[in-house]
């Protein structure tokens, strides 16, 4: 799993310990990934430093999952930036770090784990995007196009995989109450944050969709708050 350090990747990863999976955690950092690693319990996780720019770094996630765990049944490329404003804001380095972190991030997510997958004979691979990825809002032109970006390849994998037993599912919620994009667009203690989702949402419909019976798959989830329209 990817962005495992805060918000959903956290919270999918508890929720995969509490299911009986085994996880290894990715993130870049690493002091967080240990303290959850100590939390989860020794035998249950094991934390790689993981920058998802860096295809290297998504090997070396896959192999330490082969090698600790003695394979893998599933990728959760959760890792992304955040950054809200107009196409005019945000430096050249911040615009690109969100388009490699999200987009070319997933995309090595992927690469690495589908070889591990079709050796086992089939597995999952859950693609955390956004309602941002169905219809992009003002002010968040480069984000949406890095979400859209994850739909399309969560769908065009769909067609790919599915005759090898890998099943893609493209995860899009609406906000989560996280310290995402915190200082780049959102402000911590906005009122408005206390109708956004809980991480514990998204952990749950990811969980819910890698435990579908293996008969068949679902490839676009939305998650939506009671309190905003769809």
């Amino acid at each position: 799993m990817t962005g495992a350090s805060a918000g959903i990747g956290t919270a999918t990863a508890r929720l995969l310990v509490e299911e009986g999976a085994k996880v290894v955690l990715g993130a870049r950092r690493a002091e967080r990934l240990e303290a959850l690693v100590e939390e989860l319990g020794q035998g249950n996780a094991v934390a790689v430093q993981t920058d998802v720019r860096k295809p290297e770094d998504l090997r070396r996630l896959v192999s330490t999952a082969v090698e600790t765990f003695g394979g893998l049944d599933a990728m959760v490329a959760n890792a992304g930036v955040g950054l809200y404003g107009g196409i005019e804001d945000g430096t050249d380095e911040e615009l690109a770090e969100m388009l490699d972190a999200n987009l070319a991030g997933t995309v090595w997510a992927v690469r690495a784990a589908v070889p591990e997958l079709k050796r086992r004979g089939g597995g999952d691979l859950v693609l955390v995007a956004s309602v941002a990825g169905l219809r992009g809002d003002a002010n968040e032109a480069v984000y949406a196009a890095t979400k859209f970006g994850q739909v399309g390849l969560a769908g065009a994998l769909d067609r790919e995989l599915h005759t090898s037993g890998i099943r893609v599912s493209a995860i899009c919620p609406a906000g989560v109450e996280t310290e995402f994009a915190i200082g780049r667009g959102r402000t911590e203690g906005d009122p408005s944050l206390a109708d956004y989702l809980r991480p514990e949402d998204v952990a749950f419909q990811i969980v819910t969709a890698m435990k579908q019976p293996r008969r068949l798959r679902t490839t676009l989830w939305t998650i939506w708050p009671m309190a905003h329209h769809g």
